[in-house]
């Protein structure tokens, strides 16, 4: 039989890939399991708040897009959703044995360190075109200090392939419970992910795909500022440290989205 996961949407007369709902698969019972395991953790140790997860769509081709800023960023982002996702992960980290085996399990498509892996935005396309929404980090790599820096030109590539609505997602707080480099820091650390309203690829790209990036980026830091605002406001200014992340994204060199 051809289930929705098998089966490509329809186009929209613009070449859209139709975002209307498909009937929904069942997740593994390993993404299942995953998914609960991360909510028990963000919520009983790092007190997670999550805000307007309602608003992304149940079912259809769709990108989510959120800033980088620890290892906690894909479970916080794909496991406090109700949709299963799937992701896009570093190469490297398919190579360590279990941990390879399982992200496997969990829907990841491995990218090459080097820009332009075309076979990995084939994958994801592919993905895309069965139905599924996919998780990427537009900042290629962890952030080293809790800012939001430049996004990846190879972005712009995929999200005009991708051809599919796009979800802005922010997190914060994951830099301070997990910096780069460091271990996990379990005590006295919070976290929290906000959803973004769905925007449609003809919006987004209207004006090109370095003027998308930059929407995108706009869109994730505005959300990202304002959790951090109300994560200093509930714990009376305390967390997140005061830092680089309380700064809004500047503009490298080369006109890319990056934090001063």
């Amino acid at each position: 039989s051809t289930s929705a996961s098998t089966r490509r949407p329809a186009s929209s007369s613009h070449g859209e890939l139709d975002p209307a709902p498909h009937p929904a698969t069942r997740p593994s019972i390993i993404y299942v399991i995953c998914r609960w395991l991360s909510r028990v953790v963000f919520r009983g140790v790092y007190r997670c708040k999550v805000i307007d997860k309602g608003l992304v769509p149940p079912s259809g081709a769709l990108l989510v897009a959120a800033n980088h800023q620890s290892y906690l960023d894909p479970p916080l982002v794909g496991g406090m959703s109700d949709r299963e996702m799937h992701f896009v992960a570093r190469s490297g980290l398919f190579s360590f044995g279990p941990f390879g085996w399982l992200i496997r399990r969990l829907n990841s498509v491995p990218l090459k360190e080097d820009a332009g892996d075309v076979a990995a935005i084939k994958e994801v396309v592919r993905r895309l075109e069965q139905g599924n929404a996919v998780v990427i980090f537009p900042e290629g790599s962890r952030c080293e200090d809790g800012a939001m820096h430049g996004f990846k030109r190879g972005v712009a590539l995929l999200v005009k392939r991708a051809k599919c609505p796009v979800v802005p997602v922010a997190v914060e707080g994951c830099f301070d419970a997990w910096p780069r480099g460091s271990s996990p820091r379990l005590l006295g650390k919070r976290v929290a992910v906000k959803y973004g309203r769905p925007i449609a690829y003809e919006e987004l790209m209207r004006n090109g795909p370095d003027a998308a990036l930059d929407r995108l980026a706009d869109e994730i830091d505005r959300m990202r500022l304002e959790l951090r605002a109300m994560m200093r406001k509930d714990t009376d200014g305390v967390y997140p440290p005061r830092g680089p992340g309380d700064g809004p994204r500047l503009r490298d060199a080369d006109g890319s989205a990056s934090a001063g």
